[in-house]
This record gives structure tokens, sequence and C-alpha cells, in this order.
């Protein structure tokens, strides 16, 4: 299968060597590409990648504004209302970010259930992530700098409860869906030290730096760290199901990961 990443930036995405990892152990053999899109050429390039490679996996900004170019979307996709993975042959959507979310908390030993989770960011990650926290029973504050992104968030999925402003308080766990902390912004926190001290737990989606200010400063103060690298392994890797028709097997997702940090030095 000929797939590809897409993004506004994905010059150092690892996705190639995620996905051509996965795909080894799948027995199965793939070309990856790495295509950074900048955000005013999306929409005269995005229906000409659709009819070149087999499979894509969309990431930001691009995962609600690939939805009207396909046909139908199926699985997590059409609650989410954003789009990580394209099969083009039938130009169906999937989003396989919750997914990989959830398999990540679980093989953390991170435990949501009936706990305060502050969310910051509200795109397409953040979406998926809300949604998945909310079903698994926890409590779900979302943030985002634009106010109005976090409103349509928490009047969609009832129960999620939008934040204005950010204050210092008691939660189990923060997470950064924001990307603030990667490319430009390396050495940058969406939160500091007086809102990340309430947490437990600090989850910043961002693996590239491996640690981010986010979680420096978390680590500083005791709290329990992770980075994104898991979600991102375990969406990729229900990815690779679903381009391929394989059924997901979640005990085979960890061992895979595990063997790719292996490989990975890590």
């Amino acid at each position: 299968m000929k797939l590809a990443v897409i993004g506004k930036d994905v010059s150092r995405s690892t996705s190639p060597e995620m996905h051509s990892f996965i795909a080894k152990y799948l027995g199965k053999e793939i070309t990856y590409d790495n295509i950074s899109i900048p955000e005013e050429q999306f929409e005269d390039r995005i229906d000409g990648l659709l009819s070149e490679y087999d499979g894509l996996n969309v990431t930001i900004p691009f995962k609600l504004s690939v939805i009207p170019h396909l046909k139908k979307l199926d699985g997590d996709a059409p609650v989410f209302g954003a789009v990580n993975t394209v099969i083009t042959s039938t130009l169906t959507g999937y989003n396989t970010d919750g997914l990989g979310f959830m398999l990540m908390l679980t093989n953390a030993g991170i435990d949501a259930k009936g706990k305060k989770v502050l969310l910051l960011g509200a795109g397409g990650a953040g979406r998926s992530v809300a949604k998945k926290l909310l079903d698994d029973g926890a409590e779900v504050e979302i943030y985002d700098k634009f106010t109005s992104n976090a409103e349509a968030v928490a009047a969609e999925f009832k129960g999620i409860k939008c934040v204005k402003e950010v204050l210092p308080e008691k939660r189990y766990l923060i997470i950064n869906a924001t990307g603030v902390g990667m490319h430009k912004t390396v050495g940058i926190s969406p939160v500091g030290e007086d809102v990340l001290s309430g947490c437990e737990v600090a989850l910043d989606l961002i693996y590239t730096p491996e640690k981010s200010r986010f979680l420096e400063i978390a680590e500083g103060l005791g709290k329990k760290i992770l980075n994104g690298r898991a979600m991102l392994f375990y969406q990729a890797y229900y990815a690779e199901c679903i381009y391929f028709g394989i059924a997901p097997d979640d005990g085979v997702a960890k061992r895979l990961f595990e063997a790719y940090l292996k490989e990975l030095g890590l």
C-alpha cells in the first residue's frame, strides 16, 4: 500500500518509521511519505493526494477540513467529527485517536474514571480525547484559547464543562492537547507551576521533544508524567488494522510498542 501522513508540518514526524515497523510485523508491504501542506494550499492539494495514495493519516490542522472531501465516516469519526485515517478507495474517514489514547492510559496505569480532568485544547485530538474520557466516566473540563472551540465541544458532548480560564485547583489529570511545546513553541508550556501543582498526573500529547516544558515543570513538582508517543503508536496500529482489514488486538499492540521502544533504545 502507498500511504502518507499529511499535516501543516510533518517534516519531523516519526509516522513513517512507526507505520513501517507495524506493517513489517503484520507481514505487509508499504511505502510511507511525509507530506507537509501549508494551510492555504490544503483545498487545492487534498483531492490529488486522495487519488494518489491508498491511505492517508491526517494530523494537525486538517482533521476536520478533510471531511468535506470524503464520502462517508465510520467508527469513531462521526461522533468525534474529526478524521485521522482515510481509506481512499472508498473515501471513508476513520478516527483512531480515541482508541489510541485510551489504550495508552490503560497501559500506563492511569484511571480517570470518576476523577477530575482538565483538557487543554479543543482541536481534533482534543475532541477525541474529551469524548473518550467522558464515556469512561471522568469529570472533564476543557479549555481552549479560542473559547468558542471549547464551548462547541462542551455543547456537542453533554457533560463536558467549558472553562474560560484555567485556575489552580485539585485535579487528577491535566492533558496538553494544544500542540504548544513543539516546533516553534519548544520550551513553552500552556500552563505553569501554579496549575500543575494541583494535579497528580500530567500528560502531553506531544512526543517531540520527548519531554516538553509542560512535562518538565510537572516532573519537577513530583508528578507522574507521560508523553504522547504511545498514543501515536497505538492509533497508528489501529489505523493499519483498518488499512489491511485486520481485527485489532490490544495485547499485540502493547507488545509491538514495547518492541518499538526497544528498537529506538528508549
